[in-house]
């Protein structure tokens, strides 16, 4: 049974504030639904959903007085005991909202925290999550306990002193330190094993996109990993490494990781708290990023996700457009999503397109195929042997003499490694 965020009573009321006032009711839409899609991830129900749209922000509740005194007002008629904002609070605003509605009040980021709580399986993931929580807890320490504030006394305790405030702080301090040292120590036998797998010649293939596009669905249609994929919010947290299920042509070993979805305006937090996780995208020859070609507001989470990817200095990475969930479309026909990277419509339901994804991947890996037909002698039986193995035989025949025929794919790259073998420069090419 899956952990849940929501407290003994999960009611809770949402609030979406626009602080610019524009046209894009569209985009609107879409960020309030997907704010609604991150609480009901968490565990709660949503029982009312507020619009707040104002022109500045308060310094003390954030929110403008007529919108606080409205909230407070249905909190106490409804006996509400949360609050979610769709922004970022500093601790006084939380501090102040909380007071005036006699409510737990909680932000983007502390909502976000929650669910990473509850999904992080790995230890690396649990110890990114308690970093970037206790981080965020360190600001939040003043949160009406009056008995933070007074200074310990009493007989051999007399002096400066320290508050009970400053203790925590420390201690909490102490504590970030210790999950530093140790996320240290993490990341660098991530590197070592980086290093040994670039040593290995193995190819390392990351799948990247917004959250609940697809991507361990087609994960573990590449791998046949098994991994558990549900249609919510940041279902995937900790990375998964596993080797490819089919043959590239290749004697190179392939590898695909499943990463964390991207969200709009994701906490810069967040970025940096699990950075240890996202350095794979670094370290990867190609990234394919997963698309919810049935989204509606496609072409913004596309960027979205590339400004991601930008900020974490991997944007130059080679990359496949994998348009998923073509299924849904009921065969209308969608626009390119852009002309710099290929584009593969597929759908991980259907098996559709995988196939020429596939290719498209060998392709981005190893370069274009070379194909023809060659007769192997028994002294080449060893390089026959090893083409079979690495799926270069597409076809094969024996002719009147007894002689084996054979239909070769080969890329480039591999091509370069047969080479350097015994009796390859003696294949003789045939005509059929």
């Amino acid at each position: 049974m899956e952990k849940t965020l929501a407290p003994d009573d999960p009611r809770a009321i949402i609030v979406s504030i626009d602080l610019v006032r524009s046209n894009q009711c569209n985009l609107e839409q879409f960020n309030s639904s997907e704010f609604i899609g991150l609480a009901r991830s968490s565990g709660l129900i949503v029982e009312h959903h507020i619009f707040s749209k104002q022109n500045f922000v308060s310094a003390s509740h954030f929110l403008s007085k007529g919108k606080a005194d409205e909230l407070k007002r249905i909190v106490e008629s409804e006996n509400i005991k949360l609050v979610v904002l769709d922004c970022e609070l500093s601790p006084s605003q939380e501090r102040n909202l909380e007071k005036l509605l006699c409510s737990r009040v909680l932000d983007r980021t502390g909502l976000i925290l929650d669910i990473f709580a509850a999904r992080a399986q790995s230890d690396i993931g649990k110890l990114q999550v308690e970093l970037a929580q206790l981080s965020f807890l360190s600001t939040r320490l003043v949160r009406g306990w009056s008995h933070l504030e007074r200074q310990k006394g009493g007989i051999g305790l007399r002096g400066p002193g320290e508050t009970q405030l400053e203790t925590d702080r420390r201690l909490i301090g102490n504590r970030i330190k210790q999950l530093k040292k140790k996320l240290n120590k993490q990341h660098n036998q991530k590197n070592l094993n980086r290093y040994a797998r670039k040593k290995g010649n193995n190819k390392l293939i990351a799948l990247v996109g917004y959250t609940n596009a697809g991507k361990t669905s087609l994960f573990n249609e590449l791998t046949k990993a098994g991994l558990k994929a549900e249609d919510k919010l940041f279902a995937t947290l900790d990375t998964t490494t596993r080797k490819a299920n089919f043959k590239f042509k290749t004697f190179d070993t392939v590898l695909f990781s499943d990463t964390v979805g991207f969200i709009s305006n994701l906490p810069t937090k967040l970025i940096e708290s699990f950075k240890a996780t996202l350095d794979d995208l670094a370290s990867a020859d190609l990234l394919i990023h997963v698309i919810d070609s049935a989204d509606v507001e496609r072409d913004y989470k596309i960027n979205q996700v590339n400004m991601i990817l930008d900020d974490l200095g991997v944007s130059k990475v080679p990359q496949i457009y994998a348009l998923n969930k073509i299924d849904l479309l009921n065969g209308l026909n969608i626009q390119p999503a852009n002309n710099q990277y290929p584009e593969i419509k597929i759908s991980s339901e259907t098996k559709e397109g995988i196939k020429d994804l596939k290719s498209c991947i060998s392709e981005s890996l190893f370069g274009s195929l070379l194909s023809g037909w060659v007769q192997f002698s028994p002294l080449q039986a060893n390089i026959r042997s090893r083409l079979f193995d690495t799926g270069c035989i597409v076809e094969e025949k024996i002719d009147s003499s007894g002689q084996h025929q054979s239909l070769v794919a080969i890329s480039q790259a591999m091509l370069e490694q047969f080479e350097n073998l015994e009796n390859f420069k003696d294949l003789k090419p045939v005509q059929l």
